[in-house]
């Protein structure tokens, strides 16, 4: 507006300074007159256009290299692996797969496509036996993961021409979800669609199989069909090559040390905004209290306090929190491999022009990077087993290493029965094989990122600005060989006791925004399933539902499906859902003791039993249907019930009944929130 006006200033004073052909009057309706038009092109039409949606983020994008086509003829790559990760896995997949290019005669690059332009991809046929290959999971209800988010988005959009470029897509997934690898499958429908030659059949990872067996079977065929493709043959056996080079400091300065930070050095000492996985806020444990009254697991409610973080939240999305491992299995680490733990050291990347300079933040401590940086609790994956084999001084432990890296059928069923059945982590395999002592440094490298975990809030923000709830069961077994294995995550919350010795406690989290979302329309009716943690989001919804009514807004009904093993040992949040429904806001409250009668009674019955009602409020009242918890077993028993209520009192056949509720998915009245 300030330009506008000195532009305005200039015209009138050049008026004036000219014979006077206009008078006074002339001017003021000729400047009237200009200013409405300028008024009305301005802001009228402004008004008028259409705001776009914003697209999910949860982290702030990095800034973008610049061409990987350019990066790859400078560093004579011919094969660019790219990878879609939320956990770390399809990145340590993509790792593997362009390390293996070498056996070929090849020269492969992992690329994480969020820090490139994706439309270079038109420009690969320019590189001589060039190829790119796609490792891209899913997460959530079919989407993207976040890296992926800007790929995707371009992939939906681009009417690039591709038939230059000769692809491949292994896909990550998990069947018990409604949308099994729909990432993976998307990204090689639509790479074919623009023109593109896939060299080899897309492969479709099963994490509720073994995704490690799934990987490895799909890698033994696609290097022969690469090998054939370019005319190319294998150059020799795997060989071990060290990524990383060792570098001890002896003399540090202590300020320069990472001590756990996810990005920034110091950045836990000196916070700032804004808050996301790279640079997470260390919120303060405010509350910590055991929910359920009796039985052998630890149910906990936890309250981080989030004040002057300038994190917003809304009802719905989920808290990452990033964990610490166990102190005592970490010393055990260093007495295993008689190793001073506190020594201070840096792995640096041997190919000086890759964008990952060190598997973790470095310089660091060995006892840090355990505790923080690396997961040392997951039954490791077989390309570690094969690179530590060398270390294993006797015969027989080295051949059973091998073996289970192998690819063949003996190999794959001793992996699967020695180390995944039984749950064997890394440790356990080093106190199993007393002959196996590898390099502290070695083991640091091919050992996989600690992820962050992640909860369903259990709040609103209209009720909880400056505070974030969690909902958490405590995880604790024991394997096959007898050993006690605890979760990460669940039993370093459990200890985290508010103040404890005047100190506070300290939780690194950040907020991953979701489509769990309550009805635009608080007079929408809603429907909730949630038995065990499964509660946690709807806590938030109803806390949500009250306020809005306090508010004066007219509130539909709100029905609860909850359910619990037994009525006296864990019913989660019994007082608060008993407030709610006096105080009229809980309209329904149906909840299945699963053991406290003969026959087991779950929340799928309970529908069953309430169908009638179901079915009006859902095909009457347009209500929205949202379901959290396990999607193993209870999701998908919940939805089949879905499809029986709606074959009956809809009058449809099974699969009229089945495209009516995926119908409700599509238009985000039937959303899940599931883990298995």
């Amino acid at each position: 507006l300030a330009i506008m006006g000195d532009a305005g200033m200039e015209s009138t004073d050049s008026t004036a300074l000219q014979d006077s052909f206009f008078s006074m009057t002339d001017v003021f309706l000729i400047s009237l007159i200009t200013g409405l038009f300028t008024y009305w092109f301005f802001f009228r039409k402004k008004k008028e256009e259409i705001p776009e949606l914003p697209k999910i983020q949860t982290v702030t994008s990095p800034a973008r290299d610049g061409s990987f086509i350019e990066k790859m003829k400078k560093t004579g790559r011919n094969i660019v692996v790219f990878y879609g990760s939320q956990t770390g896995t399809a990145e340590e997949f993509a790792n593997r797969l362009s390390k293996d290019a070498h056996r070929y005669g090849l020269r492969g690059m992992a690329a994480d496509p969020e820090e490139y332009d994706l439309s270079d991809l038109s420009r690969l046929s320019e590189i001589d036996k060039s190829l790119a290959v796609f490792c891209m999971a899913t997460y959530g209800e079919g989407d993207p993961t976040d890296n992926a988010q800007d790929f995707y988005d371009w992939l939906q959009e681009a009417d690039a021409d591709l038939s230059g470029l000769r692809f491949a897509v292994f896909g990550l997934g998990n069947k018990t979800y409604e949308h099994f690898n729909a990432m993976g499958k998307y990204v090689d429908k639509r790479l074919e669609e623009l023109g593109a030659q896939r060299i080899f059949d897309l492969g479709l990872g099963d994490d509720d199989g073994n995704l490690e067996e799934d990987f490895i079977t799909w890698r033994e065929q696609f290097w022969p069909a690469v090998c054939e493709h370019f005319g190319v043959e294998a150059t020799g056996e795997e060989s071990s090559i060290r990524q990383y080079e060792l570098v001890v400091h002896t003399d540090m300065n202590m300020n320069k040390v990472y001590t756990g930070e996810m990005g920034r050095l110091k950045s836990y000492e000196n916070q700032k905004p804004p808050f996301d996985a790279k640079n997470p806020f260390l919120a303060v444990v405010t509350e910590n209290r055991k929910l359920n009254e009796g039985g052998e697991r630890h149910l906990m409610h936890l309250e981080l306090d989030i004040s002057n973080s300038k994190i917003r939240y809304e009802s719905g999305d989920h808290v990452a929190v990033y964990p610490a491992n166990d102190s005592s299995l970490v010393n055990q680490f260093g007495e295993i491999l008689g190793t001073d733990l506190d020594t201070v050291m840096s792995l640096n990347n041997l190919d000086e022009e890759s964008n990952k300079k060190h598997p973790f933040p470095c310089p660091t401590s060995y006892r840090t990077a355990l505790t923080y940086y690396l997961d040392i609790t997951n039954p490791p994956r077989t390309n570690v087993l094969y690179e530590l084999a060398q270390y294993a001084t006797d015969a027989g432990e080295q051949e059973r290493l091998r073996k289970m890296a192998s690819s063949t059928a003996e190999g794959k069923a001793l992996y699967l029965s020695w180390v995944v059945e039984a749950r064997r982590n890394i440790l356990a395999i080093l106190q199993d094989m007393p002959s196996l002592r590898p390099p502290i440094d070695h083991l640091c490298e091919l050992l996989p990122r600690l992820q962050a975990r992640y909860y369903s809030i259990a709040s609103s923000s209209k009720v909880h600005p400056n505070a974030i709830h969690i909902c958490a069961v405590t995880v604790e077994y024991e394997t096959k060989t007898g050993r006690l294995n605890k979760g990460v995550a669940t039993n370093w919350l459990k200890n985290k006791v508010p103040n404890e010795n005047g100190r506070n406690s300290l939780v690194p989290m950040y907020v991953r925004k979701s489509q769990f979302r309550l009805p635009f329309k608080p007079s929408t009716p809603v429907i909730m399933i949630g038995p065990g943690t499964g509660i946690a989001p709807f806590i938030g919804f109803i806390q949500e539902r009250a306020w809005l009514k306090q508010q004066g807004k007219e509130v539909g009904e709100t029905v609860l499906y909850y359910g619990c093993r037994r009525e006296r040992e864990d019913y989660l949040y019994r007082a608060e859902l008993a407030r709610f429904q006096q105080e009229g806001v809980l309209t329904q409250l149906n909840v299945a003791f699963s053991r406290d009668q003969p026959e087991k009674v779950y929340v799928q019955h309970l529908l069953k039993k309430n169908k009638e009602n179901i079915w009006k409020l859902v095909n009457d009242g347009n209500a929205h249907i949202y379901v959290c918890g396990d999607a193993r077993n209870m999701a998908r028993d919940v939805q089949n019930t879905f499809y029986e209520i709606v074959a009956e009192f809809g009058n449809m056949s099974q699969s009229q009944a089945t495209d009516y509720v995926k119908k409700l998915m599509t238009k985000g009245r039937y959303s899940l929130d599931v883990w298995s």
